[in-house]
């Protein structure tokens, strides 16, 4: 088995999802809650496969799940936090997953078009 491990996010996704973490920080110090999260999503989806960036997407849900008081995310984050880093730098995620708690860990998703154009681009 050739077994892959993925250590450093490319340039072009790092770019991306630093910006979807900017505008993460400006809907959540607007108090625009939904907006927030669908970004956090959105980070997830670029950072998934690297462990930093994927580790980091749910320390955001986590502490954002404390900020909205949602016990369910916050379990699901912690749950997430244990066992989804070593998944990334193994390569074994499910592409597309939000990283959300309403979602199953192991469920592979849709990847937004113009993140799906990112990914090709790498």
């Amino acid at each position: 088995m050739d077994m892959k491990f993925n250590a450093k996010i490319p340039k072009p996704l790092k770019q991306a999802y630093n910006e979807e973490l900017k505008r993460y920080s400006f809907c959540l110090e607007n108090k625009q809650y939904s907006n927030a999260w669908y970004h956090l999503e959105r980070s997830h989806i670029i950072g998934q496969s690297y462990p930093i960036e994927h580790t980091y997407s749910h320390w955001l849900m986590l502490k954002f799940g404390f900020m909205q008081k949602d016990a369910k995310e916050v379990l699901g984050q912690i749950i997430r936090l244990l066992v989804g880093g070593w998944k990334s730098f193994i390569d074994h995620v499910p592409l597309g997953n939000t990283g959300s708690a309403n979602v199953p860990p192991l469920k592979s998703m849709p990847i937004p078009n113009d993140i799906k154009n990112l990914f090709n681009s790498k």
